[in-house]
């Protein structure tokens, strides 16, 4: 693979649902993605995507585990300005800590920290699980108000207003999508969001920040 470029990596860290993100992307117009689990590959990537299910502390681990690969995340999206994509935990992952079985440190890209969901009102179930209204707070090119599937314990506790571009509400109102220059993160599964899910994952493609 010396010298190839991919138009798209999406890394497999053993903590995502990668086929129906690949099959959401593919569906978006993406070509040439990559499902890789290997730095050189996304340090080249035109674009990156990282997905992410389960436990903070798992998923950080896991993608920590990979010898090389946040130094290539690192190089490529906050060194070179390559478009980032995190969906559910691996938005997550974006923060500075992750609040769950103690506090486990993050990439530290997106100021704050993920904590447990803990609505005041005992009849909102956590997870936080079906369809929800997202309700964008500034315009930018890549969220849009509509309704998308989310599925999640915890949420992204954002350190600075600037970096929210969307609210959802459950028990409160939750951080539904962030954007800090090159990187974003959405708390929904667009892969699960039919219609929404793919018009946003079709304007990320095109995103040129």
């Amino acid at each position: 693979m010396a010298g190839m470029s991919v138009s798209l990596a999406l890394i497999d860290y053993g903590a995502g649902n990668l086929r129906s993100v690949a099959k959401a992307l593919a569906a978006a117009g993406a070509r040439d993605v990559a499902v890789t689990a290997d730095p050189d590959v996304v340090a080249r990537a035109d674009r990156i995507v990282l997905p992410g299910v389960g436990a903070f502390r798992h998923c950080m681990d896991s993608l920590c585990a990979i010898d090389g690969m946040v130094a290539a995340m690192e190089q490529r999206v906050r060194g070179e300005g390559a478009p980032f994509l995190g969906i559910c935990v691996g938005m997550q992952l974006l923060a500075q800590e992750g609040h769950e079985h103690g506090v486990t440190p993050g990439l530290g890209w997106i100021a704050g920290a993920v904590r447990p969901l803990e609505p005041a009102d005992p009849s909102v179930r956590v997870p936080h699980m079906g369809w929800n209204a997202v309700r964008t707070l500034r315009d930018h090119a890549l969220v849009v108000p509509g309704e998308a599937y989310f599925l999640h314990g915890y949420h992204l506790d954002a350190a600075r207003e600037e970096d929210v571009l969307a609210m959802t509400d459950h028990g409160g109102p939750l951080v539904a999508a962030v954007a800090n220059g090159t990187i974003a993160g959405v708390q929904f599964h667009p892969e699960k969001s039919q219609r929404y899910g793919i018009a946003f994952l079709e304007r990320f493609l095109a995103w040129r920040p």
